[in-house]
């Protein structure tokens, strides 16, 4: 499968090569950042110390900024199931948008195309399981946010590019806000950790805590983040499980 991209080369990735078969999963990030110039200088700059793998512009361009078998900065600390710093196994693709500190907006249509296509791509060259394909905020709930809640993971799921419940959403509504006791939150957390996100521990923060179910809302119950764990997430995350 051939995809048109334009060669833009960081100079921030380790060295050597890594195997082709190492590569399991790919990591969505947004820039963060107003100004797309910015964002570019930021990911290329030596002195920056980040990277991708991928950057896709407003038009929907795609820049190839490191190689796809050299390790890009682009996950920091992080993990996901057993792995530690999904960096070493991992592809990042970067889009450009403001971020939720700069008036978080849609991603444009050209920009999810283009997602689309590189991720069929990305997915054929490295036999990539679509439940492998996370958000940054997945693998780092306590720092990051992205892509955040206006990415479209349910339209990619449809098309096979990413993991999504089986459930009828105008049913499930039903369980929003409805209160959950301590023992039914203890099995919501404890499904989070199967599906992949970080160990919440019964001494860890209620701020941590809230990072991690709004973590999981951005990516599975988009129409509200609100860091609580409901019925409704509850519900999600055992069909997640199943699905």
């Amino acid at each position: 499968m051939w995809l048109k991209m334009i060669q833009n080369y960081s100079p921030n990735f380790n060295t050597p090569k890594r195997l082709k078969k190492n590569i399991k999963y790919i990591i969505i990030h947004y820039t963060g950042m107003k100004n797309e110039l910015s964002a570019l200088n930021r990911l290329t700059n030596y002195k920056s110390k980040v990277s991708a793998h991928y950057f896709i512009k407003k038009n929907g361009k795609i820049l190839n900024l490191v190689p796809d078998l050299y390790e890009a900065w682009h996950a920091g600390i992080s993990n996901w199931k057993n792995i530690q710093s999904l960096n070493r196994y991992s592809i990042g693709v970067e889009i450009q948008n403001s971020g939720h500190a700069n008036f978080y907006e849609k991603f444009s249509g050209k920009q999810i195309n283009s997602v689309k296509k590189l991720l069929r791509f990305l997915i054929a060259r490295y036999t990539v399981n679509r439940k492998n394909i996370l958000g940054h905020s997945d693998i780092a709930p306590n720092r990051k946010k992205d892509p955040g809640e206006k990415f479209p993971w349910k339209e990619l799921a449809k098309l096979k590019l990413a993991h999504w419940h089986k459930l009828d959403e105008k049913k499930l509504k039903q369980y929003r806000l409805k209160k959950i006791d301590s023992s039914d939150e203890n099995k919501f957390f404890i499904n989070l950790h199967k599906i992949g996100y970080t160990r919440f521990l019964s001494k860890s923060s209620a701020i941590k805590k809230r990072l991690i179910v709004k973590a999981f809302q951005r990516r599975f119950r988009q129409s509200l983040v609100n860091g609580i764990c409901d019925k409704e997430c509850l519900i999600l995350s055992k069909n997640l499980l199943k699905s």
